[in-house]
């Protein structure tokens, strides 16, 4: 350590690696895939229990509705769980913002459901970096500002679909954004300590194809083929890829005997904008698309889906920050740098708020949404001291 406070010194000494690795341990037990609502529901539960630690007020928040498109066409609603939410010295002078997700990509029948130790003293374990280890190392991080005498407030926010696009948290997280200087987000570093610096944007749609149904063989020419124009579809929207837009028509589902012309289909399909103007465009291939489609194929074409992360660019403010937590890596002998990368998370939603974020400050580890994620053990005191120091200097005005 070279050129740390006093203050960051105490905050430090009140690190317990111990206790962040038993959290850990504990809440990777818990299996809270996205839609496996009750372990989701024991996870908050779980999370309410350990940040009630902190001062200030923390509540469990109703999630908002979201519609999702069935494989027939239907739409309908989904359910989620609550989102937590601690608010801490609300009428303070600095205010920040961290946030997490409490879920993972691992459904409740999902075969990686146990923790293991890897001969290399790392985690493998269901959510350990991604991000369980993160929730941890935050609070311990926020315990031990508190301990050191933060008088600054925050807001944290620990959602759960962040995994699926954070539909229902959308709005709380902007709210939350409101008036923040700056946002901590705690998804995972890459092995090496690395951050992910700009990201582009995503867009998930469904396109609903109504059609005609009618007998293969005895009068086709009267049938309105549905996955033939979805087929359609999909070509004429691959075909808007280029510079700063990748395109991934994903899944065709629909239709039904060989005999039957089919009469509906509905095409999955992600988009990834590089930047604003990309995402322009893509919507006008979209609607271009769908215009054009149904009126070859004498169909009925309902989008559904939305740019529900936008791009998030290193502008000025980002960039202020990226340079403050390097110099707080520095002064406890962290290299850290950050790079590029096409991954989305709520820090996308975050920027586009206008509030700096980064959003990567969790664990460093790998693998992460497959059977051998695994987390670095070590980073997690690591990052906890990057955290608290990050704060301290925030509060002491190091963005003004």
């Amino acid at each position: 350590m070279q050129t740390l406070s006093p203050t960051e010194r105490t905050a430090i000494a009140h690190l317990d690696a111990a206790a962040i690795l038993a959290r850990t341990e504990r809440w990777c037990a818990i299996n809270s895939g996205t839609r496996h609502l009750a372990g989701v529901a024991a996870m908050a539960s779980g999370l309410v229990d350990a940040f009630s630690a902190l001062p200030g007020d923390i509540a469990l928040v109703d999630p908002a509705p979201v519609d999702a498109v069935a494989a027939d066409g239907r739409v309908t609603g989904i359910d989620h769980g609550r989102h937590l939410r601690l608010t801490v010295r609300p009428d303070a002078r600095v205010q920040l913002l961290l946030t997490g997700h409490m879920d993972t990509v691992y459904p409740v029948d999902h075969p990686f459901q146990s923790l293991r130790w890897r001969d290399d003293g790392a985690l493998n374990a269901p959510g350990a970096a991604d991000m369980k280890g993160g929730l941890s190392l935050m609070l311990e991080a926020l315990l031990a500002v508190e301990a050191a005498g933060a008088a600054f407030g925050y807001q944290v926010v620990i959602n759960s679909d962040e995994e699926t696009g954070s539909l229902s948290s959308a709005a709380l997280l902007a709210e939350a954004a409101r008036g923040k200087i700056a946002a901590l987000t705690y998804e995972p570093a890459l092995p090496d300590g690395t951050l992910a610096g700009a990201r582009g944007g995503t867009g998930n749609f469904s396109l609903v194809v109504a059609g005609r149904s009618a007998h293969a063989g005895r009068n086709p020419e009267e049938g309105r083929n549905a996955i033939v124009a979805a087929a359609d579809l999909a070509l004429r929207l691959n075909g808007a890829k280029g510079v700063g837009l990748a395109v991934n028509p994903a899944r065709i589902e629909g239709g039904g005997p060989n005999n039957v012309v089919p009469d509906h289909a509905v095409l999955r399909i992600n988009f990834r904008p590089a930047d604003r103007d990309a995402i322009a465009r893509a919507q006008a291939a979209i609607d271009r698309a769908v215009a054009d489609v149904a009126a070859a194929h004498d169909v009925a074409i309902h989008a559904h889906g939305s740019f529900n992360r936008p791009p998030k660019p290193i502008d000025a403010g980002a960039a202020r920050l990226f340079d403050l937590v390097k110099a707080a890596g520095a002064d406890l002998g962290q290299s850290i740098a950050w790079r590029a990368t096409g991954g989305v998370c709520d820090g996308n939603n975050i920027a586009a708020c206008g509030v700096p974020v980064v959003d990567t400050m969790g664990a460093r580890g790998g693998a992460i949404h497959s059977a051998d994620e695994f987390l670095i053990v070590e980073s997690l005191a690591e990052r906890a001291a990057l955290s608290a120091v990050t704060m301290l200097r925030i509060a002491d005005g190091a963005l003004a």
